[in-house]
């Protein structure tokens, strides 16, 4: 469970032009490809903050984030000057490698495509509070109900056949 305190004024304060102001939320959400559950509590931490890395590396502001064994679910201040397909793919490929040259599994990917839910300043509390209590989330509901109940909430039309790779 990570929780960076940024103060959420300095999100705001990304640009790439000294006119161009933005505050641009954005919670992402994706999956252990074949919905395995390989992210262990052992190396989650460090696979947390790594990921925090990227994300700042790339001029982001990572806020929350956490690292369920088959999902992730992560909020940052975005820098418009990169594109959110982007940051995923980063994220992923980085991520990727550094699991394998870790050695803490022979060989791990994540799953193609992501979710990406925007949320407003005053909501942020909320948001952040929701993903760093993601297990007591997840004793109540299963990844596949959460993942098209946001689905649902942020009224995006969707294809069973294009989720996730949802097992049983």
């Amino acid at each position: 469970m990570f929780f960076l305190n940024y103060g959420f004024g300095e999100a705001a304060s990304l640009s790439t032009m000294p006119d161009t102001f933005t505050q641009l939320y954005i919670q992402l959400v994706f999956a252990v490809k074949g919905r395995h559950n390989f992210i262990k509590e052992s190396f989650r931490d460090e696979l947390e903050k790594y990921i925090c890395g990227i994300v700042r590396n790339n001029n982001h502001k990572p806020l929350a984030i956490y690292c369920m064994p088959d999902h992730i679910h992560f909020l940052t201040g975005l820098n418009p000057a990169q594109s959110i397909s982007d940051l995923v793919k980063e994220i992923k490929n980085s991520s990727c490698n550094f699991i394998t040259e870790k050695n803490w599994l022979n060989q791990f990917h994540w799953q193609q495509g992501y979710g990406a839910f925007s949320y407003s300043k005053s909501s942020l509390d909320k948001v952040i509070n929701y993903i760093l209590n993601q297990p007591e989330h997840h004793k109540k509901k299963t990844f596949k109900e959460e993942y098209v109940e946001f689905l649902v909430k942020f009224n995006i039309d969707y294809d069973e056949k294009y989720l996730f790779e949802f097992c049983g």
